[in-house]
């Protein structure tokens, strides 16, 4: 697999290559947002390591720029630890959040853990209308394509393989975001949200489980 790293500070675009490099990944280094960007012009990549502190493009805007032209898993990375920071990257569709100092084997840990939800598979999803299609990574209901961010095709494609299924919110950041949120429930609560409003008339088969989490409750005699 290939990443690409973008930091302005060679030291950890050298650390985190050196260790990358130990796993077997083939790695890119880009030191800023629009090296970076012309380098996924030209190249195909597996994951992209993104700082957010960065001159000329910072990695909020450098994201935006990625998801308007391809949908690549990206770790973002950053010396400060806000709250808000966290949330504003994973409403841009970041599959991962790490604070600098950062311990180099968990990062990787981190990148194992996204590539290995990111590998392809053949799965297709069929409720009524709705149906998710893995192998293209699209969503449609009465054959309308419905245009998710990254983080909601995820979210919902873990409840509906989990159909029936009382899920709790740590259950939910575990397998979705990849990590813990150090007990905020405001992430998974505003992604349910627009995403019951982004299926319509499907978004009543996400439940509310009060005390728990959510469920997704379809019946095919419900069709």
């Amino acid at each position: 697999m290939k990443i690409l790293v973008v930091d302005d500070e060679e030291l950890i675009r050298n650390v985190v290559k050196e260790y990358l490099i130990q796993e077997n990944y083939e790695v890119v280094e880009a030191e800023d947002g629009i090296e970076a960007i012309e380098k996924i012009n030209r190249e195909d990549f597996d994951l992209i390591i993104l700082d957010i502190m960065m001159p000329k493009k910072d990695g909020f805007q450098t994201m935006r720029e990625i998801k308007k032209k391809k949908d690549i898993p990206v770790l973002m990375l950053s010396a400060r630890s806000e709250e808000f920071d966290k949330l504003i990257g994973f409403d841009l569709g970041i599959d991962d959040y790490v604070t600098k100092p950062f311990s180099p084997k968990e990062l990787v840990a981190r990148v194992k853990a996204i590539t290995k939800r990111k590998e392809k598979n053949t799965t297709k999803y069929q409720f009524g209308e709705l149906l998710l299609d893995d192998t293209q990574h699209i969503v449609s209901i009465y054959g309308k394509s419905i245009d998710l961010t990254p983080k909601e095709y995820d979210l919902l494609k873990f409840f509906i393989s989990n159909n029936h299924i009382a899920l709790s919110r740590e259950q939910l950041l575990t397998n979705v975001w990849g990590y813990d949120f150090y007990g905020d429930d405001r992430t998974v609560d505003t992604h349910v949200k627009t995403l019951r409003h982004q299926l319509g008339e499907y978004g009543k088969y996400i439940e509310t489980i009060r005390k728990v989490g959510y469920k997704f409750d379809y019946e095919q005699e419900d069709k």
